[in-house]
């Protein structure tokens, strides 16, 4: 079985990136195809700010069942959390460069009533997505295994990481 690897920051700031000039160009294209770009709702902020509570929620109790408590959690129940966290942490990034552009394509026009209103509520689901982008992340934190973070450099700490025998003598 292949052990599950930590979101590549490199992959967190693609997806950035991506739906950043995704949004940036989403309100130019709309009006060079003759339509008029979407009014933003408060709905899209609220809803990912209470999924970012939610799965922050998760990350709080994960950690503290794990790592505090030191409890152990089902393997169907670890799986489960691993892959909210993985899809929170990929989906808030891309969601959150994509409304973060949109913003930005109405920072000029920030005097209009539509361009001001485009601009905050766009802001606002763009901060929201970076809030559950993170709980994403500290959720995935939180999911590993306390013996996993001896692992992850020279195996020097504890019992010598990966089921190798202490170094020191008796």
């Amino acid at each position: 079985m292949r052990m599950s690897r930590p979101t590549p920051v490199l992959l967190i700031v693609a997806l950035l990136g991506l739906g950043l000039i995704g949004g940036r160009l989403t309100p130019p294209l709309i009006v060079r195809l003759d339509g008029t770009p979407p009014r933003l709702g408060w709905i899209a902020p609220l809803l990912l700010l209470a999924g970012a509570v939610v799965v922050g929620m998760f990350a709080w109790s994960t950690w503290q069942t794990l790592h505090k408590k030191h409890e152990r959690m089902t393997a169907d129940h670890g799986i489960k959390m691993l892959s909210l966290a993985k899809s929170s942490a990929i989906v808030g990034a891309l969601v959150a460069g994509y409304y973060g552009g949109f913003a930005l394509a109405y920072i000029d026009s920030l005097d209009a009533m539509l361009g001001r209103e485009r601009f905050i509520r766009g802001l606002a689901a763009a901060g929201a997505s970076l809030l559950l982008m993170i709980a994403g992340l500290l959720l995935e934190r939180a999911c590993r295994l306390p013996e996993d973070d001896d692992e992850d450099g020279d195996g020097s700490g504890g019992k010598g990481g990966k089921g190798r025998p202490d170094p020191t003598p008796a």
